[in-house]
């Protein structure tokens, strides 16, 4: 991969990056193809990082797909696919990780404790490797790209970060890899949190402008589906992910909830009014 990332350099080509843990859906996709159009070459790793899940999580269950996802690459125009093991990531005894401080402690980072150091770590390990010009993330993961810019820029790693935007079936549920675990009957249930969302976007058009009101708005929403646990819903500044009172200067609703075993997150952005 280096050698590679060595060659496009030194041929004066601009190198796009999109990282993923696999189980590849059009939300990824489309990532590659915002990659493809701002970039000569472009590169997609896949591993599922074990840095970034709990004792709890579901690491070993998480969906693998490896050889369908190098198909679809490379029916993409993906110029390499970086897929190393657990032990190339993590030599033995290693004891270095990355953390953002505070804000890797809010959202996610609250309910998932370590989650975010996780990621950073092994993000900042793949920017190393790759030395991409661009990398892609999309902003379904809005705190993890919150984070992953403060990263760069207080690291100094020299390249962009491209936001995508959410892709979403046609009945509104984000794409996710996660998707996969649902039952017919959770795939229905998981509905509830893009209405949610929906709810409190309709309040704030209407001219509600009360955070409360509007986070209660979207609760409200979620409590009527049985089967739906919360696990937050919170309006914050998109770049601390901290909670906000004012929204004069535009604000991201996040939400995650529970739906059986699997937890599925998703958010939308109020503009500034």
């Amino acid at each position: 991969m280096q050698q590679f990332s060595r060659s496009v350099r030194q041929a004066g080509k601009r190198l796009g990056f999109v990282p993923t843990m696999g189980a590849l859906h059009a939300g990824h996709l489309s990532l590659v193809k915002m990659a493809r159009e701002r970039s000569d070459c472009v590169a997609v790793s896949i591993f599922v990082n074990p840095l970034q899940f709990g004792p709890t999580e579901d690491f070993s269950m998480y969906p693998r797909t490896f050889e369908r996802d190098c198909q679809l690459l490379e029916s993409e125009g993906v110029d390499v696919v970086f897929a190393p093991t657990v032990e190339a990531m993590y030599p033995t005894g290693a004891k270095t990780t990355v953390e953002v401080a505070e804000i890797s402690d809010r959202l996610d980072g609250r309910s998932r404790p370590g989650h975010f150091k996780g990621v950073t770590t092994v993000v900042s390990k793949l920017f190393n490797i790759v030395q991409p010009d661009f990398a892609f993330f999309g902003q379904k993961d809005a705190a993890q790209v919150a984070i992953l810019r403060r990263m760069v820029r207080d690291l100094n790693f020299d390249l962009e970060i491209v936001v995508g935007p959410i892709v979403r079936e046609p009945d509104g549920l984000a794409m996710s890899s996660r998707n996969a675990y649902l039952s017919p009957e959770e795939r229905k249930q998981a509905l509830v949190l893009h209405r949610a969302l929906v709810q409190v976007e309709r309040r704030f058009t209407s001219g509600e402008r009360d955070v409360q009101r509007l986070v209660s708005a979207g609760k409200q929403v979620i409590a009527g589906e049985p089967a739906a646990k919360l696990d937050y819903l919170e309006i914050v500044d998109p770049d601390t992910l901290e909670p906000v009172s004012d929204l004069s200067c535009g604000a991201l609703v996040a939400v995650a909830v529970w739906i059986g075993a699997t937890r599925l997150i998703d958010n939308l952005s109020l503009p500034q009014r």
